[in-house]
């Protein structure tokens, strides 16, 4: 009797030995799998940083990412009197095709539009980004103050550029532009006075509402 008691009692142990030893295996095999996959997603996200960098003295714009310069392209800049506006803005809206309105005049998208196929309003009224039916006009001071771009490069910034992106659009030539723009691009005897303006012109380009879900309707300077 003492002998089958004894026996029992050894198997009982033996057995609680055995599941000791293994379950700590198991244990650590379940919580590797969820681990995995947390590190899997945080590398997986990618934090861009945005902004558009205008130079009105070099008259060149700039598309940096995460401090890196992705493309530079010419611009037309605001006339000496009707000068751009300085500091830093973000692209409130995005529009395809805008429709442009004027004193009761309406241009549709075409050819004959003066802010092209493609605007990106700035968060101060009345001033944008955006193309021209003038593209002789590039890289010269004569515009009513927004920031004109050729057809080809603005297609191209406006297919990277988000709303809610940083612009900044510097007056007078610092660090900033001199590593972004190297050497100037204009010479200083050959260009206009560089201004700043904080007054909102006048005129309205508009998206229609089957291209946007609702009216668009953003400043623009008036004229071309």
């Amino acid at each position: 009797m003492n002998s089958r008691v004894t026996a029992t009692i050894s198997s009982a142990a033996s057995f609680l030995v055995l599941f000791a030893a293994a379950s700590p295996v198991r244990a650590q095999k379940t919580a590797a799998v969820p681990m995995a996959k947390a590190e899997l997603s945080m590398s997986d996200q990618t934090v861009v940083t945005r902004m558009i960098v205008v130079s009105l003295q070099d008259r060149r714009l700039a598309l940096v990412e995460n401090g890196v310069v992705k493309a530079v392209y010419p611009v037309a800049v605001g006339k000496t009197s009707t000068p751009s506006p300085t500091g830093t803005f973000t692209i409130v809206n995005h529009v395809l095709n805008p429709t442009y309105y004027h004193h009761g005049k309406v241009i549709p998208p075409g050819p004959e539009n003066p802010v092209g196929n493609r605007w990106m309003g700035l968060s101060i009224p009345g001033y944008g980004i955006h193309g021209t039916n003038a593209p002789r006009s590039i890289g010269r001071a004569v515009s009513h103050g927004c920031i004109r771009v050729g057809k080809r490069d603005l297609e191209r910034l406006f297919a990277q550029v988000r709303v809610g992106d940083a612009v900044e659009i510097i007056g007078a030539r610092d660090e900033q532009t001199e590593a972004i723009f190297g050497a100037p691009a204009v010479p200083q005897s050959a260009s206009a006075p560089v201004l700043t303006a904080k007054s909102a012109p006048e005129a309205a380009p508009a998206q229609p509402a089957s291209a946007m879900g609702a009216m668009v309707v953003a400043s623009l300077p008036a004229g071309r």
